[in-house]
């Protein structure tokens, strides 16, 4: 890293994402909608150089960083080494790769596979809506449709629905329709599944039992994490044969009880945000997890901008067994470097994340002093 690099202002931008339809419930929440607007931020240096991305956190305390030279908050091995400049994760990520003239992907090692498989994580309850006429599995075969014409060749259908929408009984009998209605209509594709902490785990086995010619690739989130109900999972899959894999740590992730369950056998991928938790602590985990022979997939669940940063992670990072993908574009950021054809995401090797801020930007206040 070149030392005569110090942090000068931060600024800041909002960018929209915008999703080709709108995405309905999953088993605890209502309609996701159709797009939002978010924050992300801008990193200059007194030489000139820009790096920028999704805050990965609030902006306040990162005025400590102001005046302070590059590589004495971050580590081009390592990451954000300065706790103030957390929330500036992927933007300085962004700088150092700008800074070097090295993609990010590179930065991590770039151990990973390329192109990156990636599936749409964008198959949710529409058929139960609109509530006074519901579509019905029609609406979800639609969805499945419109993802194939973009590239994706994975699908990871909710299931749920008894927890909080239909009956439990008819909810269950839905969700093994659907899983059977897309998996007869694409025969050849990946099928993931997504019980957003919907189902007890007795539920858990008798859907997999019921769905069991349907080969799963994984079962995520079906339960809150718990050791007991785990193991009940595993000795089905076990007695079964069933090669579909447990993938969890999504929802307010317990790091230590993650790495407990994975380290007893109890889970076979793990899922904390790309965001929230960060690529810092991405990096800092994935020798952690190639020990415990236990595979990532960075959640990357609503923009598709945090699709582009699991790519990274996935090229960059060996153990990232396939990307979640997020339909849809984002106003305010030029995206054109990457492509998805036939189920993989061609990730560039273009200097930082490759991608070009559009939106205008503000200064933040407070964030560019005198120096």
């Amino acid at each position: 890293m070149h030392t005569d690099h110090r942090i000068t202002s931060i600024q800041t931008a909002r960018i929209a994402t915008h999703y080709p339809r709108t995405v309905g419930r999953n088993a605890r929440l209502p309609s996701h909608g159709s797009g939002f607007s978010s924050t992300v931020a801008v990193v200059h240096t007194n030489a000139g150089a820009s790096g920028w991305g999704i805050l990965g956190g609030p902006l306040d305390g990162c005025e400590a960083v102001i005046g302070l030279p590059l590589a004495d908050i971050f580590d081009p091995s390592e990451g954000v080494t300065h706790p103030s400049a957390l929330p500036l994760d992927f933007a300085l990520h962004d700088l150092a790769g700008v800074i070097l003239g090295k993609p990010v992907h590179a930065l991590l090692g770039g151990d990973g596979d390329r192109p990156v498989t990636c599936y749409s994580g964008a198959i949710y309850f529409d058929d139960l809506d609109p509530v006074d006429v519901p579509r019905g599995i029609a609406a979800v075969l639609a969805n499945c449709a419109s993802d194939w014409a973009v590239g994706y060749r994975a699908f990871k259908l909710k299931i749920g629905r008894g927890f909080r929408w239909m009956d439990a009984e008819a909810g269950f009998a839905r969700d093994v329709e659907v899983t059977r209605a897309v998996r007869d209509a694409y025969p050849d594709a990946r099928l993931l599944v997504d019980a957003n902490n919907g189902y007890t785990p007795a539920e858990t086995v008798r859907y997999l039992r019921a769905v069991s010619d349907c080969d799963l690739f994984w079962v995520e989130e079906p339960f809150h994490e718990d050791a007991a109900g785990l193991t009940l999972l595993r000795e089905y899959l076990a007695s079964s044969g069933s090669r579909t894999l447990v993938a969890d740590g999504e929802y307010q992730p317990d790091e230590r009880q993650l790495l407990d369950l994975a380290e007893q056998g109890l889970l076979d991928v793990l899922l904390m945000d790309v965001v929230s938790y960060g690529l810092t602590a991405w990096r800092r985990i994935m020798p952690t997890l190639r020990e415990l022979d236990v595979a990532a997939s960075p959640h990357a669940w609503g923009m598709p901008l945090k699709m582009l940063y699991a790519a990274n992670i996935a090229a960059g990072l060996e153990g990232v067994i396939t990307v979640e993908g997020v339909p849809g574009a984002t106003e305010g950021v030029d995206a054109g470097a990457y492509s998805l054809a036939e189920g993989s995401l061609d990730v560039p090797d273009l200097p930082g994340f490759g991608l070009t801020l559009t939106a205008s930007v503000a200064e933040a206040d407070g964030f560019t002093p005198t120096l």
